[in-house]
């Protein structure tokens, strides 16, 4: 009869090594894409509590995005290259005749003025994050749009030229209020 061989054991030492090298060379290899995502400036905190708002309902722009991507914007459907000019007039509608540099048509279910304008935007949960940026976007261009003719009307010059005292002039001018309440 034959005995069994024994067997060597396997020297283990050099695999944590040969890990310890292979992880390396991972995390040399490997891209980290940058993150993408929406830039907003938070507001800041209260400083004196309670932080309540009284608001006119006039004031509010309600957009609302459904689980199919839907747009609806003061309940009625609409399509996403509407956005843009629905939110500019909202906002520059001059409702109560204050805002001098304004050019809207002075409607009475539309914004009182630019620093009274708020846009209220809610997402259902189970809409698509590329529309929701899509809308995100279509805002930013609204508001972005404002702030350049009100440059070249007050300044001559486009946004990109602007110097430092003059961009706060221009914020000040046409805030950018965006609330992107919860879905209930």
């Amino acid at each position: 009869m034959r005995t069994p061989r024994r067997q060597e054991p396997v020297n283990a030492g050099s695999m944590a090594d040969i890990a310890f090298l292979l992880l390396i060379f991972f995390l040399v290899t490997t891209t980290i894409q940058d993150d993408e995502g929406i830039n907003r400036r938070l507001p800041r905190d209260c400083e004196n509590p309670p932080c309540t708002v009284d608001l006119n309902e006039r004031n509010v722009f309600r957009i609302l995005i459904n689980k199919q991507n839907q747009l609806f914007a003061e309940d009625k459907v609409i399509e996403l290259s509407e956005l843009r000019s629905l939110a500019v007039s909202f906002i520059d509608n001059n409702g109560d005749g204050t805002c001098t540099y304004c050019s809207g048509k002075k409607l009475a279910d539309s914004s009182d003025n630019p620093q009274e304008a708020i846009i209220s935007l809610t997402a259902d949960r189970e809409a698509s994050y590329r529309y929701f940026v899509a809308v995100q976007n279509e805002l930013s261009a609204a508001f972005t749009e404002l702030r350049n003719n009100y440059a070249l009307r007050e300044f001559g010059k486009s946004i990109g030229e602007l110097t430092d005292s003059e961009i706060k002039k221009l914020e000040k001018a046409y805030p950018q209020v965006i609330s992107e309440a919860d879905t209930k």
